[in-house]
């Protein structure tokens, strides 16, 4: 799995204190667990999400799809 993720230019990104913080104040537009999760860790890092799921917009993450 490793290989693949370096191999492709992508690195892991660990679930930090950071992030759940900041999953803690997130509206719930969203009710998926996982998806959240994402958008935080999203938020946090300046990142932007590859995805088409139309309830990622209200969180102002930027979007890639």
């Amino acid at each position: 799995m490793r290989l693949c993720v370096e191999t492709n230019g992508f690195a892991l990104l660990p679930i930090t204190p950071t992030h759940c913080a900041t999953l803690l104040t997130l509206p719930f537009h969203h009710r998926d667990p996982f998806d959240r999760l994402l958008l935080a860790q999203a938020k946090t890092e300046g990142m932007t999400l590859v995805s088409d799921d139309g309830q990622f917009g209200p969180y102002g993450v930027a979007l890639l799809w």
